[in-house]
């Protein structure tokens, strides 16, 4: 074999070497994606059901015949942090 047909066989297989590492890139970038969407939709998720446990733990609370003063006033302080909020979007609205 002459240099030049080693030249080309090198490069032929270079190239398919780059392809393929081409394709492979294709296909991580293409699982990364996938990833990414599976932790939003569960970062997502999480939020949700935090916010679903404060709402059940301030019902608890309400709904308990006897309440521990500390945990009552967290309740009361909740919801007059609510309330505030909500004056807040109403005085937003009217503006």
């Amino acid at each position: 074999m002459d240099s030049l047909t080693i030249l080309e066989s090198n490069l032929r297989a270079l190239l398919h070497q780059y392809q393929a590492l081409q394709q492979q890139l294709l296909t991580l970038q293409a699982e990364n994606e996938q990833q990414r969407d599976e932790i939003m939709r569960s970062h997502a998720e999480l939020v949700k059901l935090k916010a679903d446990y404060n709402h059940l733990e301030t019902a608890h609370a309400l709904l308990a015949e006897t309440i521990d003063p500390e945990q009552r006033d967290k309740v009361r302080q909740r919801i007059n942090n609510l309330i505030a909020q909500i004056d807040r979007a109403l005085e937003a609205l009217k503006a």
